[in-house]
């Protein structure tokens, strides 16, 4: 039994629980207008789950787009998003958000540390009502973790699995290219080896790679930024419970080291905790495939386990569990690892290469592959509702796996052995040979297969339109004619890759005004916030474009930041906020 001894108390205005982008820009907006802040984190690392994330935040009229020429109007964000939400629009939230989301950037890129790069990426549905090819999403710029100082070591690290021995790549950079063409160029080889020269050198200095991109640029860039200004980071510090006086939320007694500590918050306490991806009885209750009792693996940090949903309903918040999707999925594969344990590979890249099919144990398509990752698993859900269990098979040739890979699996020249060895890919000398390996109905695949080739030569895809919108086809392959995402399964061997369900976070979440306050019987908790994951999704469990999880989230962190301190404007209707940055 753990021994708890009282340490000394500790007082400020305000308490954010959690390091993630939502704990983090609370708490740096707070700071900026002359509030005292404290962080705490019951994990070993800041960050959150945005140090494992793309870094990608969806700002509808950024101004990153307007310099570029975009054209993009508030009117066309607002029915996008009523055609994305439906039934569940809330018009206040989303006022406040479109609104504050490009005063947001433009306050973090003038006021810290957070750079922001435009993207090409489309609206993951394009061609709904509102939808836009390209201009509304932005991403982290590039960082030296160095800059860090000796919070280096508690910036948590990267995805394991989705970084080539701990070294992390810019999608735009020249880096893919050169490592994808260096048993070819001369010039690609000598590239690589500088590279992996620096990298090694990076990893014996400060035991990881230290040019970070995606993600853990963000995180670290808001880390830098609120460390600078003077806001402590209290890492391995968990929040037990909340204080409480008539009503009102006065701070929340935390644990570090067996030592309990009360900390007292002037203004309010906020819940940043990450949402309950890792919360067992929760997701029971609230995911549809867990429900039948399959299998969901997360890739997000195992300390995500709903602490703030809990936190918040002791004192009377709610957690509702009511949007039709009530997390971010993500398709995902387990990467056996040593000593018996596994990695998570979330599957970003491989479902839109041309050749690579996604099947169900019974041997059939079930949805186009190219689509978000959310909506291939809500589909993947549905698809296996009558199954028992939830999952799909990736299905590629020899060809396709050693040009483009396949999940964990890297493209020539890495070899395929190991994969092979763990179990991690099967492979057959015909598709009949590789459905009886991988449990998969052997002739409805073939079938399957023919089927999908006997269009795919010509690029077409008549069973599910694949290729065939803007989002589909940014994240193909550009060089293969005449659709990016669609070729024929060529001459075996062939390869099948097993695929479960998991998450990128939570929808559903604490029930919050637009300010970030905690209802409870639809009024105010006193002093008591809720950011991020643990904040129900202005989206209303649907998937929009990329970043519609960091856009949110910084934006409405700078609005209750600046609602603790009082920057209100009195004329805000609706609960929408409309103050001057």
């Amino acid at each position: 039994m753990t021994t708890v001894t009282r340490s000394s108390d500790l007082a400020c205005d305000v308490l954010v629980i959690g390091s993630g982008a939502g704990g983090l820009s609370t708490a740096i907006t707070a700071k900026k207008q002359g509030l005292e802040v404290i962080v705490v984190e019951k994990e070993a690392y800041f960050g959150g789950t945005t140090a494992f994330s793309g870094g990608v935040l969806w700002i509808p009229g950024n101004r990153h787009a307007r310099e570029a020429g975009v054209h993009d109007t508030r009117e066309a964000a607002v029915e996008y998003l009523r055609s994305e939400t439906g039934a569940m629009y809330d018009e206040a939230c989303v006022d406040a958000f479109l609104d504050a989301g490009p005063r947001m950037i433009d306050f973090f890129e003038r006021e810290t540390s957070v750079e922001f790069l435009p993207t090409l990426y489309p609206d993951y549905h394009p061609d709904a009502p509102g939808g836009v090819d390209v201009g509304r999403s932005v991403v982290a710029k590039p960082f030296d973790a160095r800059e860090l100082g000796k919070d280096i070591a508690r910036l948590r690290p990267p995805l394991k699995t989705i970084t080539f021995i701990g070294m992390m790549f810019n999608s735009s950079s020249a880096d893919l290219k050169h490592f994808f063409n260096a048993t070819r160029s001369p010039a690609s080889a000598w590239y690589v080896a500088r590279r992996l020269a620096s990298h090694l050198k990076e990893v014996a200095l400060y035991k990881r790679g230290v040019q970070i991109t995606s993600g853990n640029a963000l995180a670290a860039r808001l880390a830098k930024s609120a460390l600078d200004l003077g806001i402590p980071i209290h890492t391995r510090t968990g929040a037990r419970e909340l204080i409480t006086v008539k009503g009102r939320v006065t701070g929340a007694i935390v644990i570090a080291e067996g030592r309990e500590t009360r900390i007292t918050a002037r203004r309010g306490v906020v819940l940043a905790c990450g949402g309950f991806s890792h919360d067992v009885a929760r997701i029971a209750k609230a995911y549809p495939h867990v429900r039948r009792g399959g299998e969901h693996v997360s890739p997000v940090p195992a300390g995500n386990t709903g602490d703030g949903a809990r936190m918040a309903e002791r004192v009377g918040g709610r957690v509702d569990i009511r949007y039709p999707q009530p997390a971010a999925w993500m398709p995902v594969s387990r990467v056996p690892l040593q000593n018996g344990k596994y990695g998570v590979f979330p599957h970003l890249l491989d479902r839109y290469k041309p050749g690579v099919i996604g099947v169900t144990r019974g041997g059939v398509r079930f949805t186009n592959e190219s689509n978000s990752y959310h909506d291939v698993g809500a589909a993947m859900i549905e698809a296996c509702r009558d199954e028992s269990e939830t999952a799909m098979w990736l299905v590629c040739d020899h060809a396709t796996i050693r040009k483009y890979g396949l999940g964990f699996a890297k493209p020539a020249p890495l070899p395929l052995g190991s994969h092979l060895k763990s179990g991690y890919l099967t492979r057959g000398r015909t598709l009949a040979d590789l459905a009886q390996r991988a449990g998969i109905d052997a002739a409805a695949l073939e079938e399957t297969v023919r089927e999908y080739n006997r269009d795919a030569a010509q690029g077409k895809d008549r069973a599910f339109g694949r290729g065939t919108t803007s989002f589909n086809r940014y994240l193909g392959d550009p060089a293969h004619k005449p659709n990016p995402c669609v070729a024929p399964i060529g001459d075996g061997p062939y390869y099948a890759l097993k695929l479960v369900m998991g998450d990128l976070g939570t929808f559903d979440g604490i029930a919050t005004n637009a300010h970030g306050q905690v209802l409870r019987d639809n009024e105010p908790v006193p002093g008591l916030y809720a950011v991020g994951n643990d904040r129900a999704s202005v989206m209303g469990g649907n998937y929009p474009g990329a970043g519609i999880t960091l856009g949110p989230i910084m934006t409405f962190g700078y609005l209750t930041g600046r609602h603790l301190a009082g920057r209100i404007d009195a004329r805000a209707k609706t609960g929408a906020l409309r103050s001057a940055a």
